[in-house]
């Protein structure tokens, strides 16, 4: 199989000749630097039918559908990290050729990442989240997870469970695997990212710190509790140690962070979890959040039916997700 390595290289040319095949239409809010920072998205038609695998050479950008040109490409982004060179070279010549570009505002995006083999989270991994708690910094990584099922899109609803009063909003940077990773040196991570995108760790914080015997999982694993999207954008041309991490509820900003703030780095987390269990193609790990959250506001802040969530990083995107 490919490296993820080879993937990105072909990527980064493929987009730059887009530049020059592309329809105008397609590509008249583009620049060449623009085209170097791949994006991966999911979506359907307006219209129906089945999901497609597609491309973006910038934020808000029109669709390059590389799953419908050839039908023998998965139509998953998961699917797709596990398939071999063939898949890749086929997909190379579909984005160069630029063929069948599909207007962004003709599609409804879903997640990027569907029914990965995990999720898996960290807590207490900026310096402001627990500078709002009173609490040190922890030692080592505390991670938890969530049940890959509850993952939406970037604009579907988030669900508000009756049996909880208490949920909470946490913008998170996460990383998506792409390539099979076991035991890996801090030196060796960026080889096995494919990329980055923007994720909402919903949290019913009571049934997270009173329920369950204290155990995260289903506070953390109700329904539609993990907004991903809008793309997986390709390593290549994010720092994922510098970027500013923003949300806002009802178009309040309430979180203000830079992912400088991690303490533990992107490269010490994936390889410290390698060593425990073995990541596949299209796993997800959520980095942890910035000061903000509702719960340790004075007094708490919830959220409620009708309430906006809005999540941004900077260089990858922004998620909309009405409280129903």
């Amino acid at each position: 199989m490919r490296s993820s390595t080879t993937l990105l290289c072909f990527l980064n040319k493929s987009a730059k000749l887009l530049l020059r095949t592309a329809p105008h239409d397609a590509i008249r809010t583009l620049s060449a630097t623009a085209a170097t920072n791949m994006r991966f998205v999911q979506y359907r038609l307006k219209k129906g039918g089945l999901p497609h695998l597609g491309g973006q050479i910038a934020p808000e950008g029109d669709i390059f559908d590389i799953s419908n040109v050839d039908h023998s490409i998965p139509n998953t982004l998961t699917k797709f990290l596990a398939t071999g060179d063939d898949v890749y070279e086929r997909a190379k010549r579909i984005i160069a050729s630029g063929k069948s570009v599909v207007p962004l505002k003709d599609v409804d995006l879903l997640p990027p990442i569907i029914k990965p083999d995990k999720v898996a989270c960290v807590g207490l991994n900026y310096s402001g989240h627990c500078d709002e708690q009173h609490i040190p910094y922890p030692g080592e990584p505390m991670f938890f997870s969530k049940f890959p099922s509850v993952i939406v899109g970037p604009h579907d609803n988030i669900q508000l469970p009756s049996i909880s009063n208490s949920v909470d909003w946490e913008v998170e940077l996460a990383v998506v695997i792409g390539r099979k990773a076991k035991a890996i040196r801090t030196d060796q991570v960026r080889d096995y990212i494919f990329g980055y995108t923007v994720a909402q760790d919903i949290s019913a914080r009571d049934w997270q710190k009173k329920r369950n015997n204290g155990q995260f999982l289903l506070g953390k694993s109700m329904d539609t509790f993990c907004p991903l999207g809008p793309a997986v954008v390709t390593r290549n041309k994010v720092d994922p140690n510098n970027l500013a991490i923003k949300s806002w509820v009802n178009g309040k900003l309430k979180q203000n962070g830079n992912t400088s703030e991690m303490i533990f780095k992107i490269d010490f987390l994936v390889s410290y979890l390698s060593q425990i269990v073995t990541l596949y193609p299209g796993d997800v790990i959520l980095t942890g959040t910035p000061a903000g959250v509702g719960m340790h506001r004075n007094p708490p802040e919830f959220l409620h039916k009708g309430d906006v969530l809005e999540s941004e990083i900077e260089g990858i995107g922004r998620l909309r997700n009405v409280i129903v």
